[in-house]
This record gives structure tokens, C-alpha cells and sequence, in this order.
């Protein structure tokens, strides 16, 4: 496993976290299950959000914890707020309400990275300030990151906060590449060179943010997996060739693609079977070259001008 440094004051972070949006159906021991073969196979960092499962991720995550108090002091703990039904809301009123409830529900005394989840157009930066300066002063969250923001926001966020914006979780695969495709594509007339997200790939390395990749496996919007799909055979045959030959399966092979980026990148998978937990802890030891990079995202429908 590889490490990299989320901030200065949270433990090392494994390159590849433990989605847990869909450990809320898992009975406890699954869980316990999950979170072990993540520990084991070089994987401590674990990504929440109080809406996840209604809030029920959080809780049997932390009757775990609450089982096994030890677990806690080999893991970092990220958690998401913001989503406050059917709006997004950046109020101080809501973020201290929702920390002080994933608190609760995972059992523990402070959170390592708090996200905001989607950006509100309604943010009060005043509000969101004062809310992080006592999470931050109160010992409740040890450091910042956002959601789904481009770079303008991040930016807009960062003017008033005294605390450094860590990462930006974003939705990115093979099959999902519009972070990637501006770059590529700039100054062409094809749709794949169209601005979506405002140079926010190139921001956060500029500015040493992590990204964090969610649906690492998805196209669309929670449509699917392109894995073994046949709306996406030429990309399956060019992921079996890689995974045959670095002796290891397609989704490692398609989590490595993106920890290929030049970047601090964390790739955070939403798998609950041990055994692609296992696949996406081997990507980690995977280094693709330059070409079998260009070659995967070529075979995912893309070209370059």
C-alpha cells in the first residue's frame, strides 16, 4: 500500500478508501468483516456521510468501534455534511447539528476530515467559518475538505478560512472523464473540449489538494459498472490485457489508472465484498505506463485530437 499526507495534523492516508454508503444493509459482523480486510491489506481510511443510509452507515460502523475501541487508533475516519433534505445547507445550525450527529453514530470522539458534500449556493462564508473554527477549536474535526466543487468555489471557500482545504472529492473513471477531457481537448470544437469544471484538475495539484475519485467503477450517475459491461467491450479487452499481464484483475487494473494521475490522488471505492477490497488494495502496487494509460482512456470511447 502507499500512503500520502492528507494534512499535517491526521496520520498518513492509504491511496485507496473505504466508501461507506452501502455497509447500512450490512448486518455488524459484515461490517467488522469489511473494515478488517481493509486494515489488513494496508487500507485506513474510511469515507462517511451522515446521509448515508439515512445515517445508518455511520451508526453500524460505530457499534463496530464500540465493540473494538482499538480499531479506531489504525484508521482515519472522513465523514461528509451538507445535504440537508432536498437542499443544500451550509448554515452553521445545520454543519454543527450533523457533526455533532456523526459523533454520535460512529462512537467517536473526533473526525478526522470533514467534507462539505455539494456546494450551496445560499453559503453564508461567515457561517461556515465560525462553524469550522469551533469544530477545529473544540477538537470535533482535525481538518477541511469539500465535495463535488470546481475551483472558483474552492477558492471562494478558502478566502475566509483559516484552515487549508485538504481535498475535493469528485465523481472519476474510465467511463467518467470530463476533469480530464478539457485538459486534453482545449482549443479543439469537440464537445469533450467544452469547460465543465473550470480547470479544477490542474487547480488542485496546483494547489496540493488531494482528489479524491468516488464511483471509481461507474459511468453515469450510479448507472453501473463498466466492468465485464458490453457497451464497453473495447475497454474490457484492453483492461483483461493489462490485468493479465501485471497478473491481477480489471477493476485493479481501472483503479490504477486513475492513481496514475500526477497528482495526490485517493481512489475511494463503494465495494462491501472482501474480495475487491482485496483487488483494490493491489492497485496500489500497480504502475502503468504512459501509453497503457492513454490506451485505457482511448478504449473508453475517447481520442484525442
Amino acid at each position: 500500500m502507499k500512503y500520502i499526507r492528507l494534512a499535517d495534523n491526521v496520520p498518513e492516508v492509504s491511496v485507496i478508501g473505504i466508501g461507506c454508503m452501502r455497509i447500512a444493509s450490512k448486518d455488524k459482523k459484515d461490517v467488522e468483516n469489511i473494515i478488517r480486510t481493509a486494515l489488513d491489506n494496508g487500507i485506513n481510511f474510511f469515507d462517511h456521510a451522515d446521509i448515508y443510509g439515512g445515517g445508518r452507515s455511520e451508526e453500524i460502523f460505530g457499534e463496530v468501534l464500540k465493540d473494538d475501541p482499538s480499531l479506531r487508533n489504525k484508521m482515519v475516519i472522513q465523514s461528509k455534511c451538507g445535504i440537508n433534505k432536498g437542499m443544500y445547507d451550509f448554515s452553521k445550525e445545520h454543519i454543527m447539528k450533523a457533526v455533532n450527529g456523526s459523533l454520535k453514530r460512529l462512537n467517536v470522539d473526533c473526525i478526522d476530515s470533514l467534507l462539505l458534500h455539494r456546494p450551496d449556493v445560499l453559503m453564508d462564508l461567515s457561517q461556515v467559518k465560525e462553524a469550522f473554527s469551533e469544530l477545529y477549536e473544540s477538537g470535533k474535526v482535525k481538518s477541511f475538505g469539500v465535495s463535488n466543487m470546481n475551483r472558483f468555489q474552492i477558492e471562494l471557500l478558502q478566502s475566509v478560512l483559516p484552515y487549508p482545504i485538504t481535498s475535493d472529492q469528485l465523481q472519476l473513471s474510465l467511463a467518467h472523464t470530463p476533469l480530464i477531457d478539457e485538459g486534453i481537448n482545449v482549443n479543439t470544437g469537440w464537445d469533450n473540449g467544452i469547460v465543465r469544471a473550470s480547470g479544477t484538475l490542474e487547480y488542485l495539484k496546483l494547489k496540493d489538494i488531494t482528489l479524491q475519485t468516488w464511483s471509481p467503477l461507474q459511468f453515469g450517475m450510479f448507472q453501473g459498472i463498466f466492468i465485464d459491461n458490453e457497451n464497453y467491450g473495447e475497454l474490457n479487452e484492453q483492461l483483461h490485457k493489462l490485468a493479465d499481464k501485471y497478473g491481477v484483475t480489471k477493476d485493479t487494473i481501472a483503479y490504477s489508472w486513475l492513481l496514475r494521475l500526477t497528482q495526490k490522488v485517493q481512489v475511494i471505492t463503494g465495494t462491501t465484498t472482501t474480495d475487491r477490497i482485496i483487488n483494490a488494495a493491489r492497485a496500489a502496487d500497480v504502475e502503468l505506463s504512459a501509453r497503457e494509460w492513454y490506451d485505457l482512456y482511448k478504449a473508453a470511447g475517447n481520442r484525442l485530437p
